[in-house]
């Protein structure tokens, strides 16, 4: 096999693997608050929003560390033993206990931080230039096919069911837990590529770092990328990208968990609304693999960059949000059990609702696929600091969304996404405009970016 399609079969394994895992994952991230609210009449006494809270709070801050970490393990062992994490996680809901539960929370914080890293690095090892924008699309139109099979087997198991019992909880985590493993195992399919960078090397620290087999070099390899992510925190265009990253923080926790729970508990839709928590999550996918498949594959055949992928997406997601306002009962985020009958200002309608779940995943998926191709592109050279950093604020700003999911009405949170999405967007393109000026100055094609 020539060395580009080893790299293309590398970043199609990789997206396949993130595909199994993350089918699992967000499949019990859409169902976790709905499936614990039926719990809550027993000894268990958790909740959906504190352990994600939890989990992209340990997140953001092992992101201090996961570059160093991968430097140490590398990115292939790196993400074997975080979708083992993963799969543990999923599998606390089997049998529920509380702290296992908000124990593994902790843990999947970590393993989540070690897993992204590791990707980014991948995706930018097996990736150059001309070819970042379109494996960028790739990775993400596989990623999001995990939101098609994980929700479609929701929809159809929970389909008129207002009420989840033991058997049907347990015979839907069986499953996805077998699944994540499945991913799991796939990341050993990954071949190693020749004369490639660890994560944290730099020309100047070649020769010190030495032979990557060595425990002492492997340490100081370590120290490097975590004081490399320290240095590109606090530069210019790290900085503006951090606004349009916490967007896209806040924009996940809506769409991956307060969304879904809201359909589930607005009574007026009928015996479907749990099963419509399923279905949602079908169009959010559908949403975000178009959207991975136009602009990420189709990128080089643009020649305005990424600027109007992005307004798309600003644009897309306000019109989500303007007609969620409309149909979703205000007190939906934090209904009990029993659900609300409240109307906001239309009879909530399923039509409207799914169409929002696609508006949401189409937009998403601007947003991510545009940042994973500029972060690939400005720091090629030191993508495992990178992508830690995007990762950090991401999942920072993820934690505290889930926090205040517990007490904010739908409004106020439609409201900061709309605030933090308008100034992300504007942030993004300063940082555009600048990449363009830099390219065009070394006489490249502004259409290979």
């Amino acid at each position: 096999m020539s060395p580009e399609g080893k790299k293309l079969f590398n970043i199609i394994i990789l997206g396949v693997s993130f595909m199994f895992i993350f089918t699992a994952f967000q499949s019990c991230g859409n169902i976790a608050q709905t499936v614990i609210t039926n719990l809550n009449n027993t000894d268990f006494h958790g909740s959906g929003y504190t352990s994600m809270s939890i989990i992209y709070g340990v997140l953001s801050a092992s992101n201090l560390i996961s570059p160093s970490l991968v430097a140490i393990v590398g990115p292939q062992f790196s993400m074997v033993i975080s979708g083992v994490f993963y799969s543990l996680y999923i599998a606390v809901f089997i049998q529920p206990a509380t702290w296992a539960f908000y124990t593994a929370s902790v843990l999947i914080g970590i393993a989540a931080a070690v897993l992204w890293t590791a990707q980014g690095n991948c995706l930018t090892e097996n990736s150059d230039e001309n070819t970042i924008g379109r494996n960028s699309g790739i990775f993400w139109a596989l990623l999001q096919f995990s939101l098609i099979f994980g929700n479609l087997y929701i929809y159809l198991a929970w389909q008129g069911k207002t009420h989840i019992s033991e058997s049907d909880r347990r015979t839907v985590f069986i499953a996805l837990t077998v699944i994540s493993l499945v991913g799991t195992v796939l990341f050993f399919l990954i071949r190693k590529q020749e004369d490639t960078k660890a994560p944290g090397d730099d020309d100047s620290t070649n020769e010190i770092l030495g032979e990557s087999s060595s425990a002492r070099n492997k340490m100081m390899r370590a120290v490097a990328a975590f004081k490399k992510s320290i240095t590109l925190s606090f530069t210019k265009e790290m900085l503006l990208l951090s606004v349009t990253t916490a967007y896209t923080g806040l924009v996940l926790t809506f769409f991956s968990g307060v969304y879904g729970t809201c359909i589930g508990a607005v009574n007026r839709f009928g015996s479907e609304e749990k099963s419509l928590i399923g279905l949602s999550g079908i169009f959010i996918g559908v949403g975000e693999i178009l959207g991975g498949g136009i602009f990420g594959l189709l990128s080089k055949k643009s020649r305005s960059g990424r600027n109007p992928v992005v307004m798309l997406g600003i644009l897309v997601h306000f019109i989500a949000f303007y007609l969620i306002f409309f149909n979703m009962p205000n007190d939906a985020p934090i209904a009990p059990m029993e659900g609300t009958d409240q109307v906001a200002y239309m009879i909530p309608s399923k039509e409207v609702a799914m169409l929002c779940s696609f508006l949401l995943g189409l937009g998403d998926s601007c947003f991510n696929t545009q940042l994973l191709s500029i972060l690939g592109f400005l720091y090629s050279e030191d993508s495992a600091p990178a992508f830690a950093i995007f990762k950090f604020v991401q999942s920072i700003c993820a934690a505290v969304a889930y926090f205040y999911s517990n007490y904010f009405l739908l409004q106020w949170q439609l409201l900061i996404m709309v605030l933090v999405g308008f100034f992300g967007t504007i942030t993004f393109f300063t940082v555009e405009w600048g990449a363009a000026a830099a390219l065009a100055a070394r006489g490249s094609d502004y259409s290979s970016i």
